[in-house]
């Protein structure tokens, strides 16, 4: 059971939320205290207060066809980062994989672009010519060696295609990392 927190102003409230990362929670549930806890989404009484998910520039590199209703589209991303090398050339990293966020008709121009733009293709997958950017929001972060990035985010979903950016404008590695919590990385 979750300890009951107190506040007096939405001021405090908010602060409350702020810290919700530092103890590995989602935010706040606000609910009346006398109101039942009831299976299913919380509606009327309760209401989840989520922190706003951090957010990095990430540049497409792979894709995959959907499911269901976007079978035929390719709409599975895989996302890179760029990492310096020892001989201080970039490289693009995979770090996280995104299907939702994009509206029906970007999902559909992105998919016009991909098989125009393949360049490899290893069974369902295929390999992109890099190019355009996405903003990839998510939960959480953490170190991680089953990644070639060394990271894993928790629920990462594209927030927007920013066509205002180049790839070389995408985020480098080590801003992703910058936001693992201090105590993760130690």
């Amino acid at each position: 059971l979750s300890e009951t927190i107190h506040f007096s102003s939405w001021e405090e409230a908010a602060k409350e939320r702020e810290r919700s990362r530092e103890v590995h929670s989602e935010g706040l549930m606000l609910k009346r205290k006398d109101s039942p806890y009831l299976v299913g989404r919380k509606k009327g009484d309760w209401w989840k207060w989520k922190v706003d998910p951090l957010t990095i520039d990430a540049v497409l590199t792979y894709a995959m066809r959907g499911h269901g209703r976007r079978s035929n589209l390719f709409t599975d991303y895989t996302f890179a980062l760029w990492d310096e090398k020892e001989d201080g050339e970039k490289e693009l990293v995979t770090f996280a994989k995104a299907y939702s966020g994009l509206t029906d008709a970007e999902f559909r121009k992105v998919d016009n672009w991909i098989k125009k733009n393949t360049l490899e293709r290893f069974g369902p997958v295929r390999s992109v010519t890099p190019h355009h950017v996405f903003e990839i929001g998510f939960e959480g972060i953490a170190l991680s060696s089953r990644h070639k990035s060394g990271v894993a985010t928790r629920f990462p979903r594209i927030l927007r295609w920013r066509k205002d950016k180049k790839i070389e404008e995408a985020n480098a590695l080590s801003d992703l990392k910058d936001l693992i919590p201090s105590k993760l990385t130690e």
